[in-house]
């Protein structure tokens, strides 16, 4: 096949004293992720979608969190293996479209800087990154503020 999608998905619980990072960007707030890495949920989807999409193992078992060198890993790292693993096998990265459900902090100001973050990290255009924020509207986990989810979706191309 010429083209190819994947799917990804992460959720991790909020607490406090941890860092919130989405993007690979630090954003200030009073909650973070409660994770075995950096808990950022947005690089965890979408490199669990490249992965998918090329058809290879997921990131828990690339960086199972038995491991002690994976506590606190910046998913950066994450990412630019799944990046790596794409580009070993031969495909190119077409777009990536991604949801992040949370309620809080809102992220109007660091949406660019977040889709900038990662087109340098996988050496793609901005242009070919969209990032969608949405609230739950009070309901559930997320909607309590006691969770974040992102959901993420590539199309890759053979070359």
């Amino acid at each position: 096949m010429k083209y190819k999608v994947g799917f990804g998905y992460d959720l991790h619980r909020l607490i406090k004293g941890k860092k919130f990072i989405l993007g690979g960007i630090n954003i200030p707030s009073g909650i973070g992720m409660k994770a075995h890495s950096d808990g950022d949920v947005l690089l965890h989807a979408v490199s669990d979608a490249i992965l998918g999409a090329i058809g290879s193992y997921d990131i828990g078992q690339l960086f199972p969190d038995s491991k002690k060198e994976n506590k606190s890993l910046n998913s950066e790292v994450i990412l630019r293996k799944a990046y790596s693993l794409m580009k070993n096998k031969g495909f190119s990265l077409c777009n990536i479209d991604t949801v992040l459900l949370l309620e809080k902090p809102k992220l109007s100001k660091y949406k660019n800087r977040i889709i900038i973050n990662i087109s340098k990290i996988l050496k793609i255009g901005k242009d070919r990154i969209n990032l969608k924020a949405k609230t739950q509207e009070g309901l559930g986990l997320i909607g309590k503020q006691a969770a974040v989810a992102a959901f993420a979706v590539v199309l890759v191309e053979r070359k």
